[in-house]
């Protein structure tokens, strides 16, 4: 029997209690994996290392990190088999159905939290019902929960359909980071998928209405670049130095000023600047953090390369060196008119939908591309679907929460969706 509405709000306020972060989903893929084990006949549940191309992996914490939240999910007390085969941030899991001849049909959800510091005012729904986040300083603050619990849902009302075919659910990690998409894509589960759905949930579309197709997903690229010249004293001797901060000041002022691009959007941004160690002293050393996007790939790698340019010739210019390392990155994708077409009618059809907007703009990036992609150039056909719900605080703040009944929606939705596929056989 599937779970009830109720244990499905349960489940979700369970996972918000305990937000990890991206690869330390430690508790959340053990508390997923018993979840689904307990409850469904699955004909493969493949955790961690198994779910993923560990070498594809990108933006992994350090071991101190790793170690910090693998020891807060064994105190949770989640099953200690499943916990070792985690170990070291080997993280999400890829739950199968086989149900006979059709169709393989992929659902991508993400799991991980962020390190947001949760409200604690009596307004915010989790504070006063008591399911407020037990880790200081990490919140489920963009609805990753809600997304996990639709996935288990999802499985748990294909499994009692007259569904033909197999459905592959991957619940990915670290997708805050845009460190997750990448290894699921470029593992053996992806492979065989004829059609793949994605959500999210929120996005600032209200409880009831549902967005068949999100595109505008702009390509992304994490970019480090660590600057190296040579300290002296400031008041003494200044012209012995070779200050890394002005070569970094002067590549961060310059990264937005690089040209934008006929051909779509594009966006820089120098989110980290650091360096120096005291006011008399000319410093050897900094760094820039920074990011990429554009409207496309191509696009992307425009800005990347133009700003690789900026940031050696700031280098140059302050006779420093600079060395340049690249983190996570994720394309850009296009939800296929066939399965915008086809969730559009669903959800028009679906109790509690009273709005249903064919297709809308992200405006933001996304490592789901990544499965969206792989699946598109494999011959099939991808669409990543807007869930709405009312949410008190903007994604990413203290005090996002979502309106429950939105789980639901999801679930009947996406179900709906797979089960229609699965019809038309296409």
């Amino acid at each position: 029997m599937a779970l009830t509405e109720s244990e499905l709000i349960s489940l979700r306020r369970d996972l918000h209690r305990r937000p990890e972060p991206a690869w330390c989903e430690f508790y959340t893929t053990a508390r997923l994996a018993t979840a689904l084990e307990s409850r469904l006949d699955l004909d493969a549940l493949h955790v961690g290392p198994d779910a993923i191309a560990g070498d594809h992996r990108m933006a992994v914490p350090d071991e101190a990190e790793l170690a910090r939240w693998y020891d807060r999910a064994r105190e949770a007390g989640v099953d200690e088999a499943v916990l070792e085969s985690l170990e070291g941030g080997y993280t999400g899991l890829v739950a199968v159905l086989e149900r006979g001849e059709g169709p393989t049909v992929g659902l991508r959800v993400d799991i991980d939290g962020l390190p947001v510091e949760e409200s604690d005012d009596a307004a915010h729904e989790p504070a006063a019902e008591g399911f407020r986040s037990e880790y200081e300083g990490a919140m489920h603050a963009c609805g990753h929960d809600a997304h996990a619990t639709i996935g288990v849902g999802v499985l748990e009302r294909i499994a009692e359909s007259e569904f033909s075919g197999t459905l592959k659910v991957f619940f990915q990690p670290a997708e805050e980071v845009v460190g997750g998409g990448k290894s699921m894509a470029k593992s053996d589960h992806i492979r065989d998928v004829d059609h793949l759905l994605a959500l999210h949930i929120g996005l600032d579309h209200p409880t009831g209405e549902i967005v068949a197709g999100i595109d505008g997903f702009l390509a992304v690229r994490h970019l480090e670049a660590e600057f190296t010249g040579q300290s002296s004293h400031a008041g003494g001797h200044p012209e012995q130095g070779k200050n890394a901060v002005q070569a970094m000041a002067t590549a961060v002022q310059n990264l937005y000023g690089i040209p934008r691009h006929n051909d779509g959007a594009t966006r820089v941004n120098a989110g980290v600047v650091e360096g120096g160690t005291a006011a008399n002293v000319i410093p050897e050393e900094a760094r820039i953090l920074a990011e990429v996007r554009g409207e496309t790939t191509e696009l992307m790698e425009y800005m990347h390369s133009k700003a690789r340019h900026v940031v050696r010739s700031a280098a140059e210019m302050h006779e420093c060196t600079v060395e340049f390392s690249i983190g996570a990155e994720a394309p850009s994708a296009t939800s296929d008119q066939e399965l915008v077409d086809i969730v559009a009618d669903v959800a028009g059809r679906t109790e509690g939908v009273e709005r249903v907007l064919e297709r809308d703009e992200l405006g933001g990036s996304e490592d789901a591309t990544f499965l969206m992609q792989a699946v598109q150039e494999n011959g099939g056909t991808a669409c990543y679907v807007g869930i709405g719900t009312d949410h008190p605080g903007g994604h990413h703040t203290p005090t996002f929460d979502i309106d429950e009944a939105s789980v639901a929606h999801g679930i009947d939705v996406i179900a709906g969706a797979i089960e229609r596929i699965n019809q038309r056989g296409f």
